[in-house]
């Protein structure tokens, strides 16, 4: 079965854990804000009929490091690369990216490529972004938003390699975020207002990102981006560098390097060089 004959599947949601613990998700609740035109699709599931979630919390397995000479803490993860202001309470986040060109061999991999507050640390996400999927060799571009637990609601607007996006989440009083997702390239553009009460806004990021989930509820391949590039990264309106965020490299559960983030330039662009779909078969560092 195709992508596109899963998306007419309805996704389930599912439990997560952070760092072994249970996370206690915060109330959520829909309201209208994105417009008519705003076409919506479920989102896509895997051979097996499991669920894909673009985005959702991070899990991290490496404690925060600080080398010689680095300007940034890092640390590995097991789903998210890039970088994440953590320690304060944050309204806004945006950066740009370049949709990159997928390559697959064999099997089903995903990657997705996002903007959002919370999740490094605590239980929801608010986010939006696009994604790159392989079912088996066939290349699948589309874009999504996610109130996290809540389900992922995908656009049904055409995506191409190549196309420039600009992603935006910003907290606007009261339990209220603003979610904006342009896709200059098309030429088109999507806003949405949803409600989510309890987010602790306790990190803003920017992410490439391995979706979820196995039958197990484990993470998904990593399909072969190659390389994305993140420009005007920016939280509360000033460049993301400014709040010395902890840099994100994504390894899989076994160990494997999935993935390499550059460092800050102009504090605010970056990019993730992919390495591995996270397993031995696939090119990279060997676990």
């Amino acid at each position: 079965m195709s992508h596109s004959a899963r998306r007419c599947a309805l996704i389930i949601a599912g439990s997560s854990v952070l760092a072994g613990f249970a996370l206690v998700a915060p109330a959520y609740a829909a309201t209208s804000g994105h417009s008519a035109a705003a076409a919506q699709v479920a989102g896509p599931r895997t051979p097996t009929g499991a669920p894909v979630r673009p985005g959702g919390i991070s899990h991290l397995v490496g404690p925060r490091t600080t080398h010689a000479g680095a300007r940034n803490t890092t640390t590995t993860s097991t789903n998210w690369s890039g970088y994440a202001a953590t320690g304060g309470t944050y309204t806004g986040v945006s950066s740009s990216w370049t949709e990159p060109t997928g390559t697959c061999s064999s099997g089903d991999q995903y990657s997705s490529f996002w903007v959002g507050l919370d999740g490094y640390g605590s239980a929801s996400v608010e986010q939006t972004g696009s994604e790159v999927d392989c079912d088996g060799r066939t290349l699948e571009y589309y874009s999504w938003y996610e109130m996290y637990p809540a389900n992922p609601v995908n656009f049904s607007n055409t995506v191409k390699p190549g196309d420039r996006f600009t992603g935006s989440v910003t907290y606007t009083g009261g339990s209220s975020f603003t979610l904006k997702l342009s896709d200059t390239t098309e030429g088109w553009s999507h806003t949405v207002t949803k409600i989510l009460s309890g987010a602790a806004r306790s990190s803003a990021e920017v992410i490439a990102e391995a979706p979820c989930c196995t039958d197990s509820g484990g993470i998904l391949p990593l399909a072969d981006f190659t390389k994305v590039s993140f420009t005007d990264a920016t939280v509360d309106g000033s460049p993301i560098g400014d709040f010395n965020p902890v840099g994100i490299d994504m390894v899989s559960a076994n160990g494997v390097q999935e993935d390499s983030i550059s460092s800050l330039t102009s504090g605010e662009n970056f990019s993730a060089t992919w390495l591995s779909s996270g397993n031995s078969r696939r090119g990279g560092p060997r676990g």
